[in-house]
């Protein structure tokens, strides 16, 4: 069964990655933990947008490393959004019955990955390039072309979500619906040594 998989980045990072040790995550092999084998996947269309280096001076060059192990894989695309910033005025935490007070604040946003994600999914459905979609996250704002590739299109629509909290329509919606658990992620990390067109490099120190 033709398989193309999208995978919505920062749900992912967010939901499953953050803070563990199982950053350096090869997509394929996560792949093949979480769908059946006859499940062939043909693509992979990662969605995310370039981090600054605020507030981590390193995080840049950690994504950069990333995105190069990522580009190791034959059926992996890389799609870019962006961020934006703007200064907001938040509330700050007061005492009961004091006057509430705001700080302005610089809020960052990534725009444009789950557009694109949807895009590609509705694009990819209508020229008939898979026989299964899988949507890596949690996000409830990909119900609406989930449910269109289903309903109008006829065609099945898996979610794997990272998250640990359950996102019920989405969970209705899709053909199948599970968890992405740690054993997964566990079981499917890139050498801690890879090697492209470029030389060598490795796993972010910190992603140890």
């Amino acid at each position: 069964m033709r398989t193309y998989v999208y995978v919505d980045a920062f749900n992912l990072y967010y939901g499953s990655l953050k803070g563990t040790s199982y950053r350096w995550l090869d997509l394929e092999k996560l792949c093949r933990h979480l769908l059946r084998p006859d499940n062939h996947v043909q693509r992979i269309k990662y969605f995310t947008a370039r981090v600054g280096a605020r507030p981590d001076p390193e995080q840049p060059a950690r994504q950069q490393a990333y995105l190069r192990a990522l580009r190791t894989l034959p059926c992996c695309e890389v799609h870019f959004g962006h961020f934006i910033s703007h200064e907001v005025s938040m509330p700050c935490v007061v005492p009961d019955g004091a006057r509430q007070t705001y700080a302005k604040v610089i809020r960052t946003d990534e725009k444009g990955s789950d557009v694109n994600l949807a895009t590609h999914l509705l694009v990819d459905a209508y020229a008939s390039k898979f026989d299964l979609a899988v949507i890596i996250t949690g996000d409830s704002d990909q119900l609406a072309p989930v449910m269109h590739v289903t309903q109008h299109l006829r065609r099945p629509v898996g979610v794997i979500n990272p998250q640990s909290r359950e996102c019920v329509v989405l969970r209705k919606a899709a053909t199948f619906y599970k968890h992405i658990r740690e054993n997964a992620l566990k079981a499917s990390q890139f050498s801690d040594q890879l090697t492209d067109a470029n030389g060598q490099f490795h796993r972010p120190p910190r992603w140890v």
